[in-house]
């Protein structure tokens, strides 16, 4: 795809010299303007520094400050080779409002969007000439159901590293995101027997549905401030535990170690199996990292991660760990429903994580992921302080709970008036009612979509209270 170029004399940015706001503010207005103008689209390259400095009769330090202003709010992406551009996040401006589609919003708090402007595009694209030019041909040939022994080999040394499992290569399989790998693994276990799956309470509603498909029952599972209620897991009868046990989803909850020790324990007792959803548990901000709890017990646990929330959900890449006696029928099943992921997006994603550039993007994005979730903090408490969020410490979401008098339903439809994205708790309670709440994603936002996000729910809340105080 061609980018499109500026350079210096090409854009035009009006300066107030004497009596006006600073300099540097006055370019980051100027260029923030017309990026929400449209003016600016996505991938437009900004001049460079100097000549831009040059141009405008200012210091480059001025120019400088104000990019790197606009950078930490999301509106321009510094890239490998000295260059900025408009960021894709960024580009949809008061002005275009109207070619997004009828009925969806101009700011969207919904969950599981990481920020894909962000993915490694010079990093990547080292990987696939590696992979081009030193792959045997052989290893173009019908694969392994498994997948590649190269990336499970890094993926293995990754997460034994980082997430404190026990893998072995030999004990890995590479599945089309963790979509796939969890419907071929429920369809395998409902084969081998098992029966009944637990699912915390409240969680996503997807598993729910494969499971009914596979033949499985679902019950739902209390989920505490420490995670799981075991106690109501043994009650409940299930012989297999879905857990995403490091950030739970919706509430934020970290299983506590002792929650761990009674999971493993119930496995062992019940010759059950837990399956550990380590979905996002490479963002934290405030605790420690916790370990998975597959490198407790990896006879009873099948642990799945993804490269969705990481790097970007297209690449559709996803693993599973599992217990020895999976292995292989899980690999019969995977070779079965596809033939197996794409070799050349293994072997990428493989030099990619074993050169450690998977380590560093991950570092880059922690930051920016913070300001993020600091920003929404911030501005829910100054504008809306009765939504108070949990689960803050890690992910890419955070969740609150509505206050009396105002319904999920009221919130949502007012909200989606203003242009507002928001989505509530209601689908992922497994025996409802449960409490009404809110679940903001926000890893696909910028800081300025952010404020004005929040900004937007606090009018679309006073809406939908005066609509009840009026009925």
């Amino acid at each position: 795809m061609s980018r499109i170029r500026t350079s210096s004399g090409e854009l035009l940015i009006e300066l107030q010299r004497s009596g006006g706001a600073p300099l540097h503010q006055q370019l980051e207005s100027g260029i923030r303007a017309r990026i929400r103008e449209g003016l600016l689209r996505a991938g437009a390259v900004m001049p460079s520094t100097r000549s831009f400095a040059d141009d405008l009769g200012l210091s480059r330090g001025v120019v400088v400050e104000a990019y790197q202003q606009l950078v930490a709010e999301g509106y321009l992406v510094s890239r490998g080779g000295g260059y900025t551009e408009v960021a894709e996040v960024a580009a949809i401006a008061a002005s275009e409002v109207g070619l997004v589609p009828d009925g969806e919003p101009r700011i969207d708090f919904r969950y599981s969007r990481p920020d894909v402007s962000q993915f490694p595009r010079t990093a990547w694209l080292r990987s696939v000439r590696r992979v081009l030019n030193e792959t045997p041909y052989r290893s173009l040939a019908y694969l392994d159901g498994r997948g590649t022994i190269e990336l499970r080999t890094a993926l293995a040394d990754y997460l034994n590293r980082v997430r404190g499992t026990a893998a072995r290569p030999e004990h890995m399989l590479i599945c089309n995101g963790f979509a796939q790998g969890s419907r071929l693994l429920l369809k395998v276990l409902a084969g081998l027997g098992y029966r009944c799956l637990a699912v915390e309470d409240p969680s996503d509603d997807d598993l729910r549905r494969a499971a009914a498909d596979a033949g499985l029952t679902a019950v739902g599972v209390p989920v505490l401030e420490g995670g799981v209620d075991v106690e109501a897991l043994d009650r409940s009868g299930a012989d297999v535990v879905l857990v995403t046990a490091a950030h739970q989803f919706p509430t934020g909850a970290v299983t506590s170690a002792e929650t761990r020790a009674a999971l493993v324990a119930w496995a062992a007792r019940r010759d059950g199996l837990v399956i550990e959803d380590d979905y996002d548990a490479e963002f934290r901000y405030d605790r420690e990292p916790v370990g998975a709890i597959q490198g407790l017990m990896p006879d009873r646990v099948a642990y799945a991660g993804t490269a969705s929330k990481t790097l970007a959900p297209g690449l559709r890449l996803g693993w599973m760990i599992l217990p020895p006696r999976l292995v292989q029928p899980m690999s019969d099943a995977k070779l079965m429903d596809d033939r197996g992921s794409p070799v050349l997006d293994q072997l990428t994603f493989a030099d990619f994580v074993a050169r450690g550039e998977f380590d560093r993007h991950l570092r880059r994005m922690r930051p920016r992921y913070r300001l993020l979730r600091d920003t929404l903090m911030e501005r829910l408490a100054l504008r809306v302080p009765e939504l108070v969020p949990m689960g803050i410490s890690a992910g890419l979401h955070v969740m609150t709970l509505l206050p009396e008098g105002l319904t999920e339903a009221a919130v949502k439809a007012a909200a989606l008036e203003r242009g507002l994205g928001v989505y509530g708790l209601a689908q992922y309670w497994v025996t409802p009612p449960g409490p009404g709440g809110l679940v903001f994603g926000y890893g696909g936002l910028t800081v300025s979509s952010v404020i004005e996000g929040v900004d937007l729910l606090a009018e679309a809340l006073a809406a939908a209270r005066s609509a009840s105080a009026q009925a």
